[in-house]
């Protein structure tokens, strides 16, 4: 794929006509939230001149082209710029198939579509703020094949070795994906049924989307979750059980048996997981089943923990507060891209596609945040 720096430079030089690709314009509307139907009635309202959902179908399906004062309008309403619903890439990269998702089931199609539209784009954006600086070819993930014999709990002791990453609780687990040259984009999603999504395409580095609405502690088991499907899931299969082994993996990656085996055993009651949940980075819930899969705990006192917290509301909201991680590898991006290319903020904003506005608030805000974690990975 070539950068998107080098497309707008060249076709700025050449006078090239803008003509929109239509996988692009439905993925903007869907990645906005929007119907064809409510599209339509938007361009209506702020062009002054009929459009219909007819029109949008059409444009959407390749039937008609879209360029001059219609692209322009077009990218207006959507919030994107020109040259992005221009571009031709394989947005989808390996398929719906090989996307990952930490949701619930009982998350509607439409929302769903929606994710991965917002998926597809980001990887676009990133891709786009990556390539001037030579970056993406570069990165330390692997896959590590799982069977009846190697666990999903060995995949995560290899990639810890590999990783170099200290024995017990991982301080930075953002910080040890990027600094292994993965891309982690935190951003509200918009629903509260789906934590955190993921995909490995071609080449480039695997992209790790998060729900900013998310609670600390969730964030950082969904997230190994779905660096788990990342390193062993390859191909699809069956959902369940991949499901499974990815919450496997993030046990064993976030609570490695060797150093939270002895922390387990010397008892487990509510004041006990109030302690480990602030030491180790995951809900009091994570590490009561951690304990039950060691077999610390009996299926009778599991229960009977899982009632008492219940009781106490600790379901929906547990105590004692897990910072939200977050990334600054796209911060850095930004700031070599002004460095190295003499860009500003809104045009680097142009170079994903986005406003000023809208690009700061998904790609800088948290990095400059006053909650932000910082320390670094321990690699």
């Amino acid at each position: 794929m070539d950068s998107g720096l080098d497309r707008e430079v060249e076709m700025e030089a050449t006078g090239e006509l803008l003509i929109a690709e239509p996988v692009m314009l439905s993925l903007a509307r869907e990645y906005r939230g929007m119907t064809q139907t409510e599209l339509a009635d938007e361009m209506s309202r702020i062009d002054g001149t009929k459009v219909s959902q007819g029109y949008v179908s059409r444009a959407e399906a390749g039937r008609l082209q879209v360029k001059d004062d219609r692209l322009d309008l077009f990218a207006k309403v959507l919030g994107f710029t020109a040259e992005m619903l221009c571009r031709t890439t394989d947005i989808h990269g390996v398929g719906v198939g090989l996307v990952h998702h930490r949701k619930r089931a009982s998350m509607g199609a439409t929302s769903l579509r929606r994710v991965h539209a917002t998926l597809a784009l980001t990887r676009l954006q990133v891709e786009s703020l990556t390539a001037p600086l030579g970056e993406g070819a570069g990165h330390r993930f692997r896959y590590i094949e799982v069977d009846d014999l190697d666990t999903p709990e060995d995949a995560a002791t290899t990639l810890r070795e590999e990783w170099g990453l200290e024995p017990g609780p991982i301080g930075d687990l953002v910080g040890a994906i990027e600094a292994a040259g993965g891309a982690v984009v935190v951003r509200d999603l918009d629903t509260a049924e789906l934590d955190a999504v993921s995909q490995w395409a071609d080449q480039a580095p695997p992209l790790f989307l998060l729900n900013s609405t998310a609670p600390g502690d969730r964030f950082r088991f969904s997230l190994a979750h779905e660096l788990g499907h990342v390193v062993m899931h390859a191909e699809p299969g069956d959902g369940r059980l991949q499901e499974q082994q990815a919450d496997r993996f993030a046990a064993e990656f976030l609570m490695p048996y060797d150093k939270i085996l002895p922390e387990l055993k010397s008892g487990v009651d509510l004041r006990k997981l109030r302690v480990l949940k602030a030491r180790w980075g995951v809900s009091m819930a994570a590490l009561l089943r951690r304990a039950l899969s060691l077999g610390v705990v009996s299926e009778w006192q599991y229960r009977n923990l899982m009632i008492e917290m219940s009781a106490l509301g600790y379901r929906t909201s547990e105590p004692v507060t897990v910072p939200r991680e977050t990334p600054h590898h796209i911060a850095q991006v930004v700031t070599r891209l002004g460095q190295q290319h003499h860009l500003d903020l809104t045009q680097t904003a142009h170079l994903a596609g986005l406003g000023r506005e809208e690009f700061h608030e998904i790609y800088l805000c948290a990095s400059s945040s006053p909650g932000a974690v910082a320390t670094p990975a321990r690699l």
